[in-house]
């Protein structure tokens, strides 16, 4: 996919009227600086213009040192290139504990400003997730958020791994701020049509991760679904390239990770659409229900 490509848009228009990229690289679990710089590399050179990091992740500060190097090399410039982030569990708390989080994330970063805030999950660490103390937390912490927000701290904010309980929670809490984002584990082994419905009634744009099921943890087995595998020979296509038009074409946002050259470029490259028929094949794998990362659920 690049900017002119009519198949899928370029970017989404966020809540707030920020353009937020469709397509984005994730970095989970990449943590050699110079592994992570050459992804960068790879990435900018393909047309990558989006970098989801995390502070549980532990690269922030290597994605601050490709930035520094690449961003000249590709003739860019901060404005061009947007960086999500994510509040810690560890971090949930009031207004000067959010604010201290983001104080850190930024200066790993080298940044002035972070285009995506994230409340990276909906419990705190240390807390039992049924225990309704998350509960308390995750208001003072989207209280936070909202401050960060309105003090022109940061573009905007959302949150990450939260149900449909958990947006209604800080959308009724009257902070004033609606979510922009709310990123999720998505894919056709565990998706939730629901909470899909929800976002799109509330102007929340979903963002997928997990879009290749289970590769971060060397799980392959969707990418060799044989339903996958058979749409992908009809259209000449990588299984990955058709696990994200399957996102994409119900209008979320993916951030695929790759350390492969080629795939990283095949990741953001769609030359075709899925049939209803095949949209409905690859619906229908979500009765296995087979979750890959951490389950927000069972968080009070």
């Amino acid at each position: 996919m690049t900017s002119d490509d009519p198949l899928f848009p370029s970017t989404f228009t966020l809540n707030n009227g920020v353009q937020m990229p469709s397509v984005g690289l994730g970095t989970y679990r990449i943590r050699n600086g110079e592994l992570l710089k050459n992804v960068v590399d790879y990435a900018l050179d393909a047309g990558y213009r989006m970098f989801d990091t995390a502070a549980v992740y532990g690269n922030e500060i290597h994605l601050k040192n490709a930035l520094d190097h690449l961003l000249p090399k590709h003739g860019l410039t901060r404005e061009e290139i947007f960086i999500t982030t994510k509040l810690s569990p560890a971090d949930h708390g009031n207004a000067d504990v959010v604010a201290n989080a983001y104080r850190r994330s930024l200066d790993n970063l080298g940044l002035d400003y972070i285009d995506l805030y994230l409340v990276h999950f909906p419990g705190s660490a240390k807390i039992p997730a049924e225990d309704f103390r998350n509960t308390k937390l995750r208001d003072a912490t989207w209280a936070g958020m909202t401050k960060l927000y309105d003090d022109g701290l940061v573009n905007t904010i959302g949150v990450s791994n939260f149900t449909i309980r958990h947006l209604k929670d800080i959308m009724n809490s009257n902070h004033g701020v609606i979510p922009a984002v709310n990123q999720v584990e998505w894919h056709p082994y565990y998706h939730q049509n629901d909470l899909l419905k929800f976002c799109k009634e509330n102007d929340i744009l979903l963002e997928a991760y997990c879009s290749l099921g289970g590769t971060s943890a060397s799980n392959n087995d969707l990418l060799l679904d044989p339903v996958v595998k058979k749409i992908a020979k009809k259209h000449e296509a990588t299984c990955a390239q058709v696990l994200l038009v399957w996102s994409l074409q119900q209008d979320i946002a993916i951030i695929p990770k790759s350390t492969d050259p080629n795939r990283i470029k095949e990741n953001i490259t769609y030359n075709f659409k899925l049939t209803n028929e095949e949209m409905k094949a690859l619906d229908g794998l979500g009765e296995r229900n087979i979750k890959y990362a951490w389950d927000p659920n069972i968080v009070a």
